[in-house]
């Protein structure tokens, strides 16, 4: 096996697949990188066994400087390969397995030898047969990640809860992921029905890899679901994930119906206030920062406090004030990450009582989106 290649386009894809590759993995092999060089092209492979990563550098791209010289296949150590070729000292570098799976880096005046191990011995990908396939554009599939795994849980004592919970109905895709503390919910409408419904749930960590690899400028991404593995397609990359066994909870019951008090906010300013008022908040020890409603006198006032250090109170600038006056605490935290996700819009959030979980909806789209988030008892 040899191969010339060009060093920038080989880095970019050797990035991708090292999101996959973990040090920590119980099957030494994995550890490694998997090269194939044929007649069509490179391809890089890396797993951990809960997600996979498969991409192909195509002998036929021009910015790729490809060319092959004898095709077979390595697998190299992926954090020692890795790192040589980000210092090689040429554009170009070039790749040859002698006898005994020795693998020679060559690039410039410098050459390096590393021990590599059979191809054959690697695991294979998984098959996914199934023949339903979900098509979104890469931005609205990036969007619809990170606005859902941000309330994915972290605590494996429930591990059904570390993923996010997508349900295929119709022309409808629904992703819900919840910590028990709070909820986000994303549903989609899909320009085409499926023939078969699903429900599954994929591992969060799967999740965020993925979104990384999704750029601004890629493609539409494919999503293939079999029974217990998840495909997805950008381009020329696969990335494959395990899916998480069990029934995700019913969470539909736990979002309101009804409200008694609503208000709607600027996103992001409420956002910054609240971000000035977890500056003292973090300091005291139990995180809580608490926010007053006043709808006689329009006025919402938030408050944060640590004994230590001191206090901080800002008034908001708020509309549609509706129902009777509230005080409720919440962790600051899980209020960022849930205005993060809504950008640049107007919000309206909805309460019940000072101890029952509170929505947030963008006021341009209120049924698509929902973020919920339990209040935190301070009396």
């Amino acid at each position: 096996m040899k191969f010339t290649i060009n060093r920038t386009a080989f880095i970019k894809e050797l990035n991708n697949v090292s999101r996959a590759i973990s040090s920590k993995t119980t099957i030494p092999i994995l550890t490694g990188l998997k090269l194939v060089a044929s007649e069509v092209g490179l391809t890089l492979t890396g797993s951990d066994a809960d997600i996979s990563i498969e991409t192909i550098l195509h002998a036929d791209n021009p910015d790729n400087q490809l060319a092959v010289e004898s095709m077979g296949a390595i697998v190299l150590p992926a954090r020692f390969f890795s790192d040589i070729v980000k210092r090689l000292p040429e554009d170009n570098l070039t790749l040859a397995v002698t006898e005994g799976f020795q693998t020679e880096i060559t690039s410039g005046n410098a050459s390096f030898t590393i021990n590599g191990l059979d191809a054959n011995n690697y695991p294979h990908l998984p098959e996914i047969d199934g023949t339903d396939s979900i098509t979104l554009a890469g931005n609205v599939f990036k969007e619809l990640i990170n606005q859902t795994v941000i309330a994915v849980s972290t605590q494996e004592s429930r591990p059904i809860l570390t993923g996010v919970h997508f349900t295929l109905s119709g022309n409808e895709l629904m992703a819900v992921a919840t910590d028990s503390h709070r909820l986000s919910q994303r549903r989609i409408t899909l320009p085409e029905s499926a023939s078969t419904d699903h429900d599954v749930i994929i591992p969060g960590k799967s999740l965020v890899e993925l979104s990384r690899m999704i750029g601004d400028d890629n493609p539409d991404v494919e999503m293939r679901l079999s029974e217990n593995q998840v495909l997805f397609t950008i381009g020329d990359r696969l990335f494959y994930s395990r899916l998480l066994e069990g029934n995700y909870p019913d969470t539909s019951r736990l979002i309101p119906t009804e409200s008694t008090t609503t208000v709607e906010f600027d996103a992001h300013a409420l956002l910054s206030s609240i971000e000035r008022a977890s500056l003292l908040s973090h300091e005291s020890r139990n995180n809580v920062v608490k926010l007053t409603l006043d709808p006689a006198g329009k006025t919402a006032t938030i408050f944060g406090n640590s004994p230590d250090v001191g206090n901080v109170e800002e008034e908001l600038a708020a509309s549609g004030f509706e129902g009777e006056s509230l005080e409720i605490s919440f962790n600051p935290d899980y209020m960022k990450d849930a205005l993060r996700s809504f950008g640049q819009t107007v919000i309206r959030i909805a309460f019940t009582s000072a101890l029952r979980p509170f929505t947030l909806v963008p006021t341009e789209d209120q049924t698509n989106f929902i973020q919920l988030i339990t209040p935190v008892r301070t009396f």
